[in-house]
This record gives C-alpha cells, sequence and structure tokens, in this order.
C-alpha cells in the first residue's frame, strides 16, 4: 500500500475551526466517493512557540499512486480541491511505502467506519 502525506498551511485569515469543519463534514465524507482511498486522516500540528499560522499533515493510504491520481480526475475530488484551495495550502508533499505492519496497541482506539469519517 501507498502512503501520500501532504504538510498543509492555512491561508491567512482563515480560522482553524473552518477547516477542521470541513475536513470532519466534507473531506471525510466524500471519502467512500474515492475509489484508491483505503484511509485517510488529518492531523493538526502544534505551532513551535505557539505562533504562526495553523498547520496540518494528513496521511492518506491509497491502493497505489496510479489509482489515486485517476481518482483526481474525478468530479467529488475536483470539488475537494476547489473547497481546500479557498482555505489552505499544500507546502509539502511525500510518498512512500509502509515498512512492515507496524504497530498499534491493542488499547489504542482504531480508525472509525462510519460514513462521514475516516476509513480503516
Amino acid at each position: 500500500m501507498t502512503f501520500i502525506v501532504h504538510r498543509i498551511r492555512l491561508h491567512d485569515g482563515v480560522e482553524p475551526e473552518r477547516f477542521e469543519s470541513w475536513v470532519r463534514e466534507v473531506d471525510y465524507a466524500t471519502c467512500p466517493e474515492l475509489p484508491s482511498v483505503l484511509a485517510f486522516a488529518v492531523q493538526r500540528l502544534a505551532p513551535a512557540g505557539g505562533g504562526g499560522p495553523a498547520e496540518y499533515y494528513e496521511v492518506v493510504e491509497v491502493t497505489g499512486r496510479a489509482d489515486f491520481e485517476r481518482d483526481t480526475r474525478s468530479a467529488p475530488f475536483r470539488r475537494l480541491v476547489a473547497d481546500f484551495e479557498k482555505m489552505a495550502s499544500v507546502v509539502a508533499e511525500w510518498s512512500g511505502e509502509r515498512v512492515g505492519p507496524g504497530y498499534r496497541s491493542r488499547g489504542a482506539a482504531g480508525p472509525e467506519t462510519r460514513a462521514g469519517t475516516a476509513r480503516g
């Protein structure tokens, strides 16, 4: 499986609450319309020194880079991009493969699987 990681910076004047609400209500809810997306989550970064614009990173687990590229041409994805670009910019991107199965404690909360939330 392939992972794509984006570092995101909000535009000046965009309140973090607005962006986070959109992520929860629109971004996550659109994931089932993108067949290549296996899991998706956005994380808030704590600002260093308590200042500066709000930053986030998102981790997208996809079936493959080519599959995801195909999904980026779909109407649902284009709608996401149009909304996103009004609020934020991707300032860095990385992609790669997971090294082994990783580790997760039995007590760790898993990703939500309801409609409108990240899928695991």
